[in-house]
């Protein structure tokens, strides 16, 4: 059987499972939870009583990470978690970052479809994610790289784009009108991707809360950028969490509102899905400069990458 059989068969072994497991009393459609080492859940998270804002002074996910140290202003860590049907058991992933400490560079690769993945991130890197969304061989919307305007700005009701300045500070621009940052100076490296999750200072947008321009009840492996109030980067990757074969290549995990949760319980003021599936993929450095790598199934064309100032 080759590796995509072995794949769908896991992933029919584990929706099985999990259905059992919901059924036998694990969180409902209503919540997430924190999974302890024993066994117990603690939720944390309810539709019924989702805020619409996140003000930052409640973080249940920040709290329950154990922070290890990277390079000199990068922290990660993991926290398992579960909720309904597919994402009975994940495991999110957790980076937080100085932006003064490091250099933030997008990279391109249009040399044939689909082509970088974390075997392409520089030895030198920090951090390595995949950027954006992408539309077939291309990354969707506003793409700015060294000064250069090299995409147009992509126009929908959930949009953001991340801008990084020439002095190193980055920027967060909640929206699809960019006519304040086309053709700015102050632009180094900058995209755009969608649905915005969190917005402004904390708010969850009016149209991810009615579901007007985006499914609200699809889960999928998710993958999230954000910036909190100390002007830090934020980036959350779930995996699935089961002990089979490649089950954490799996695409089951979390809906968009339960990802706008995660950013804001982690303390993020504005955030935005990256594409996440089986294309969401993370590289960091630990303090000791051993890699730790949570590799996607899909080549894509656009990465974010970090790497530590002198």
């Amino acid at each position: 059987m080759n590796r995509r059989g072995a794949l769908i068969l896991a992933g029919l072994a584990i929706a099985a499972a999990a259905a059992v497991a919901v059924a036998d009393g694990t969180p409902g459609d209503e919540e997430l939870a924190i999974r302890g080492g024993d066994g117990s859940r603690r939720s944390w998270w309810s539709r019924e009583g989702a805020p619409t804002r996140w003000d930052g002074g409640s973080l249940p996910l920040d709290s329950a990470i154990e922070w290890r140290d990277g390079p000199a202003g990068l922290e990660w860590g993991e926290v398992e978690m579960s909720g309904a049907g597919e994402a009975i058991a994940l495991r999110l992933v957790v980076a937080r970052l100085d932006p003064a400490r490091f250099d933030l560079s997008l990279v391109l690769r249009l040399d044939h479809p689909d082509s970088w993945s974390l075997d392409a991130a520089p030895p030198g890197a920090a951090l390595a994610v995949n950027a954006g969304m992408f539309v077939e061989a291309l990354p969707w919307g506003w793409l700015v790289l060294e000064g250069e305007e090299r995409l147009a700005p992509g126009v929908g009701p959930l949009s953001s784009a991340v801008v990084v300045r020439r002095d190193g500070r980055v920027a967060w621009h909640d929206g699809d009108d960019l006519s304040t940052w086309r053709g700015s100076q102050e632009v180094r490296f900058a995209f755009q991707s969608y649905p915005t999750l969190l917005a402004g200072d904390g708010e969850i947008p009016a149209t991810l809360q009615s579901g007007d321009a985006v499914n609200l009840t699809h889960r999928d492996a998710r993958l999230a950028l954000g910036i909190d109030r100390q002007g830090r980067l934020l980036l959350a990757l779930t995996r699935f969490d089961a002990p089979l074969p490649a089950a954490d290549r799996i695409p089951f995990g979390l809906t968009l509102p339960e990802m706008a949760a995660v950013m804001g319980a982690l303390g993020a003021r504005q955030a935005v899905s990256l594409d996440g599936g089986i294309s969401a993929q993370l590289m960091l450095r630990d303090a000791e400069g051993e890699a730790h790598r949570w590799p996607g199934l899909r080549r894509v064309p656009l990465a974010l990458v970090a790497i530590p100032r002198d």
